[in-house]
């Protein structure tokens, strides 16, 4: 068995890949408003994603002040459009002013405020190559059914926070948000539509596939 991993080395993979002015400029905002943001181990795992996925089109569920946002953007095509939902409308006017800072064209960005179970089902079915979820997480459960909804078929759906602060992987720990995310990570491994990856990046981030359907006959 392969020894865990030191705290040294888990810093200097999350700092592996650097943020610029913009992004640092961003986490400041998000700390004066009471934000707490994805960490660069995670920013960079979804801008890799992105990138991967050649994703043109992606649904954020958390705007925060733009931190997540912007790595996806930057790693999404030139011409691709990011759907982020917040329950702040504040929120995301700082966040517009990071996607602003960054050079982020506008029409690059929809912000939608409201409530993610409200305004998902508004979204377009199988229209989105990933789907990022960094709400509520006693309603994980309910993005993920959406999130299969609204993927294309090899799209990917990713939820932050998957760790909870070391709390999922002990069973003793039975609050409403561990139990929910416990629970999350149980139906995305045993869901034969997904093929499924839990990455030790930030808080944990839980990622899936959504497999492409078989061919008719």
């Amino acid at each position: 068995m392969t020894a865990p991993i030191s705290t040294t080395s888990w810093t200097y993979a999350e700092e592996f890949v650097g943020e610029d002015d913009v992004l640092r400029a961003a986490r400041e905002r998000a700390q004066e408003v009471g934000v707490v943001p994805i960490g660069s181990g995670v920013g960079a795992a979804l801008r890799f994603l992105a990138a991967v996925l050649d994703a043109r089109a992606a649904v954020e569920i958390g705007t925060g002040t733009g931190v997540s946002g912007l790595w996806l953007l930057r790693g999404m095509r030139s011409d691709g459009v990011l759907t982020t939902v917040d329950v702040e409308a504040e929120h995301q006017r700082l966040a517009k002013k990071t996607f602003t800072e960054a050079g982020i064209a506008s029409n690059r960005v929809r912000t939608i405020p409201g409530s993610a179970l409200d305004v998902l089902p508004r979204l377009t079915d199988g229209h989105y190559d990933i789907v990022f979820c960094d709400g509520d997480k006693r309603e994980y459960s309910a993005y993920l059914k959406e999130a299969l909804r609204l993927l294309r078929p090899g799209g990917v759906v990713c939820f932050d926070n998957a760790l909870w602060h070391d709390r999922v992987a002990d069973p003793a720990q039975r609050d409403d948000q561990t139990v929910a995310i416990r629970d999350l990570g149980r139906a995305v491994a045993e869901n034969d539509d997904l093929i499924p990856v839990l990455l030790p990046v930030g808080d944990g981030l839980l990622c899936a596939k959504k497999v492409w359907a078989p061919e008719a006959d």
